[in-house]
């Protein structure tokens, strides 16, 4: 796997994080809130992949518990 592989699947993972946010009505404030942020810049970054900024695993496992999904619905091709 080389970088533009693990560039590909963070840029996965952050549409696929918002896309499961969206659907639960929760903004991007919500979302940060609950992880312990105190701004969005976190959660509205890593969605976008803006300055290579992602989600680590942690955030993952907690974000899956925040949205009541698996953590492998993150990992999914988007459709």
């Amino acid at each position: 796997m080389n970088l533009i592989d693990i560039e590909h699947i963070h840029q996965q993972i952050g549409k696929n994080v918002a896309k499961f946010r969206k659907e639960r009505n929760m903004s991007q404030l919500d979302l940060s809130l609950k992880l312990g942020h105190k701004s969005v810049s976190i959660v509205a970054s890593a969605e976008r992949f803006y300055k290579r900024k992602h989600f680590n695993i942690e955030h993952l496992i907690r974000i899956a518990s925040i949205l009541n999904i698996d953590i492998c619905e993150f990992f999914k091709p988007i459709e």
